[in-house]
């Protein structure tokens, strides 16, 4: 399959949809909230009852206008919302007020590890409701499914791309991007396994050369960045097969299954004119002031891009930047050690060392610990006024992500003060080469880089407490 891949030409567009951190839904009063008891916090505007009117929440027009600058966007001085005609058993209306074409943000995009890709659109509507298949949320071996309502008429806002991505890989790295653009803003906290972010990919292939895109399939229920990439790849050699045995790839609309590893087909794609739009009669056209936009845009706080930008101009790595920056909540726990004055240099060394491992392994955000940006800061002082090593440093933020112990209690409770007593150095530098005739001998005859095994000896008998530049001259003089 790799070999016949180098004859065709992926096109791939994103439709992702940002559930909006707004404290009430869209139209409505019901309070918008996740894992609550099913049907609970539903209103009669939410079921569509006979004589509602649905209210817009001006929050949601806010953080509609925020993310669509965010994402470059131009937000047109007027849209509208319309009525999408379907029926499904979690819509309890029939049909679902959305934006078609006059929506709030067009025209922007998102340049993404130095790829620029565009954004058609992106427009405000509500969600549906829930569907609770047969085999699940415990009602195993059940010939129904049950209905949760409390999702329907969330704050949604759907982000459409141009189709300007090439491989799967370009799709993660856009999603990722867009998922910590929204948390950055504070618009959604882009949890894909409950669902507030969600992700259909539209794909298709075309021969190598061509400027005529192939007919697209839309994959559904992709909710993670690695199944989002399983089920591209599993797409474009389904897709491949097809052509090449001669058939011809069909519109329609396809579930990701990530147990199977394979998309399976659910229905013929509709077109808008399937959902026989038309303008939202209940909902007046909304003016956007101008005004309106610079307001919001005065308070967008700074953005993934530009946060990896300045930690760059402070020395940090490319890769650094961008893991601190992939994790907010690690991200805004450097800035805050940052403003305390603490060393860059130091400081990223911590955090990416031990910090991010310790992390990692017990499956921890940084805001899970009792380390405070304040004890980080002491420590790199202790470090940087040589009251301690770093390796003792090393040795003791463990226990201060643990338990919250300010670093100056531990080195005093525990004796761990780094000796700059050069005549103490000496004496155990001394014992050390004693110690070792052979080596001494074999470094006088020439091997120089044993000078890293004496110095490993000095500070294993000052148990990592003896300062190493100093250790390193004393030896040096003692060896000749």
């Amino acid at each position: 399959m790799e070999d016949l891949r180098d004859k065709y030409e992926v096109v791939i567009g994103l439709e992702v949809h940002a559930q909006l951190k707004t404290k009430s839904k869209i139209f409505a009063p019901d309070t918008n909230e996740f894992g609550q008891e099913p049907n609970s916090l539903t209103s009669p505007i939410t079921l569509g009852m006979p004589g509602v009117l649905p209210v817009l929440n001006k929050e949601v027009v806010n953080m509609g206008i925020l993310t669509g600058l965010a994402l470059n966007c131009e937000i047109p001085e007027r849209c509208k919302f319309d009525r999408k005609q379907y029926f499904y058993p979690d819509l309890p209306k029939g049909y679902q007020i959305s934006q078609y074409d006059e929506p709030i943000c067009v025209n922007g995009y998102l340049n993404v590890k130095g790829k620029r890709i565009g954004i058609t659109r992106a427009h405000l509507e509500e969600d549906a409701g829930k569907l609770v298949h047969a085999g699940s949320d415990g009602i195993a071996g059940s010939s129904y499914s049950l209905v949760d309502l409390n999702r329907a008429g969330t704050p949604l806002l759907e982000i459409v791309s141009e189709p300007d991505m090439r491989s799967s890989e370009e799709a993660r790295n856009y999603m990722e991007e867009l998922r910590n653009i929204v948390r950055y803003i504070g618009v959604c906290d882009g949890n894909l396994e409950e669902g507030s972010m969600r992700c259909d990919a539209n794909i298709s292939i075309m021969p190598k050369g061509s400027k005529t895109f192939g007919t697209r399939a839309e994959i559904k229920n992709v909710n993670s960045f690695s199944a989002l990439q399983r089920a591209i790849e599993y797409e474009i050699d389904r897709q491949i097969e097809i052509v090449e045995e001669g058939g011809e790839v069909v519109q329609e609309t396809r579930l990701w299954d990530d147990n199977s590893r394979e998309t399976k087909s659910m229905r013929g794609k509709e077109d808008a004119h399937d959902y026989r739009y038309f303008p939202e009669p209940d909902l007046m056209p909304l003016k956007i002031s101008r005004e309106w936009v610079q307001e919001i845009k005065d308070k967008m706080p700074e953005l993934p891009q530009q946060k990896r930008e300045r930690y760059m101009s402070l020395g940090l790595s490319e890769y650094d930047a961008s893991v601190i920056v992939e994790q907010m909540g690690l991200a805004l726990f450097f800035d805050k050690v940052l403003e305390l004055g603490a060393s860059p240099k130091i400081a990223v060394n911590f955090i990416m060392g031990e910090i991010a491992a310790y992390l990692k392994e017990e499956k921890l955000e940084i805001t899970d610990t009792k380390l405070t940006p304040e004890n980080l800061v002491e420590l790199i002082s202790l470090i940087e006024k040589n009251t301690i090593s770093n390796n003792i440093g090393k040795q003791i933020i463990i226990d201060m992500m643990k338990d919250g112990t300010p670093a100056s209690k531990i080195v005093e409770d525990r004796g761990l003060s780094q000796i700059s007593d050069t005549g103490a150095i000496k004496d155990v530098a001394k014992k050390v080469v004693e110690a070792h005739p052979n080596e001494v001998a074999a470094y006088k005859g020439g091997k120089v880089q044993l000078l890293g095994f004496f110095v490993g000896q000095v500070m294993k008998e000052t148990k990592g407490r003896a300062n190493p530049k100093a250790v390193n001259e004393i030896l040096k003089e003692i060896l000749g």
